[in-house]
């Protein structure tokens, strides 16, 4: 059986921290943290769990307080996570599991990551992450902020899951302020470093600057198909926010060139048409949302409710605004086998007998 070590960094976690260890502490067989500078009690809680404990001065470089943490590691594979994050108890059998079966000689295991949940707890957004690694890859975080792990060799993913739990939001601006501290310090943003800054000030609703750096990102054509699609499904929020419908329409168009159609991209076109009032197109792409194949190993952003929900509701809306109430509760039903207790799908059931009496 393979051996485990975990490896964290944290920062004033104190709220967050005994949850996430007490998921993981009887599957791992060494706990290592490095603290970035906590001013509360998440250290003197952590030596309850394990006494490798170490000190990292923050230097705005989330890759390398990761990469000092995977040094201390001395077990075979490497497993890390986020205070914020648990592991619920089907996916700690699973894991179990894995730990009992996995062959030394895979290099790295894909994870999936649940990351946004509605208000009902069901998943809304998910991706897959490399979350155990091999020692002896001797894999390195890249990337100062939005950091990942350029794994190769052989690779699998797992169904097993990592729940994020946030409590809080992060500090505002936080990330964007180390993409610009790297910029005016004359470091050059590769590739991957423009879609994510690109991302980071969309969040900020600096949709100006954001579409400027999402265009540099596409233009560079060195980008991930996944984040292509992506840049232009954000490109086309952005567009809107500004009231520029022209090229909202056709930077989602232009997403076509990467792939086959995503959901997302779908229902965006769908609102697109919807907000120009042109229903039957609306619908259309709606429609074609709800026939599309949901990816299943895919490591891109996942997310659900456009595969499903959020067409089934706007068909809804849709086929309610031509008149045709049957098909408008069809898909309101529709929509309810998705999400049961939706309170949106309760307030349609209400109206659509109100105005059937």
């Amino acid at each position: 059986m393979i051996t485990i070590s975990l490896c964290m960094i944290v920062k004033d976690e104190q709220d967050v921290i005994s949850r996430c260890l007490d998921s993981i502490k009887d599957i791992v067989d060494e706990i290592i943290i490095v603290d970035t500078g906590s001013t509360d009690n998440t250290k003197e809680i952590i030596k309850g769990y394990t006494d490798k404990v170490f000190d990292f001065e923050w230097v705005d470089d989330f890759s390398a307080a990761r990469n000092y943490a995977f040094s201390k590691a001395t077990k075979d594979f490497i497993l890390w996570l986020d205070a914020d994050d648990v592991i619920l108890e089907e996916d700690r059998e699973k894991f179990k599991e894995l730990k009992q079966n996995l062959n030394n000689r895979i290099d790295a295991v894909m994870m999936k990551y649940n990351a946004g949940f509605d208000e009902n707890g069901n998943v809304t957004l998910s991706y897959f992450r490399e979350r155990l690694l091999n020692r002896r890859s001797n894999y390195q975080w890249m990337e100062p902020v939005h950091e990942y792990l350029k794994v190769s060799g052989k690779i699998i993913n797992s169904d097993i899951c990592i729940t994020h739990k946030k409590e809080y939001e992060s500090a505002k601006g936080r990330n964007l302020s180390i993409y610009q501290k790297a910029i005016c310090q004359g470091v050059s943003l590769t590739p991957r470093a423009l879609y994510y800054y690109a991302r980071e000030l969309y969040y900020n609703e600096e949709y100006y600057n954001a579409i400027r750096y999402f265009k540099r990102f596409l233009d560079t054509e060195e980008g991930w198909v996944e984040d292509n699609i992506n840049a232009c499904y954000i490109l086309s929020i952005c567009y809107n926010e500004l009231n520029d419908k022209k090229n909202m329409l056709d930077v989602l168009l232009k997403s076509f060139k990467y792939d086959t159609p995503r959901a997302e991209i779908c229902c965006q076109l769908g609102y697109y048409y919807f907000d120009n009032k042109d229903y039957e197109r609306a619908i259309f792409w709606y429609k074609l949302a709800l026939e599309l194949e949901k990816p299943v190993d895919s490591w891109g952003f996942i997310s659900h409710d456009h595969w499903d929900y959020i067409p089934c509701m706007q068909l809804c809306v849709c086929y309610d605004k031509l008149g045709n109430i049957e098909e408008a509760i069809k898909y309101n039903n529709k929509a309810e086998e998705y999400k049961p207790n939706d309170s949106a799908v309760a307030y349609n059931k209400e109206y659509f007998e109100s105005i059937n009496k």
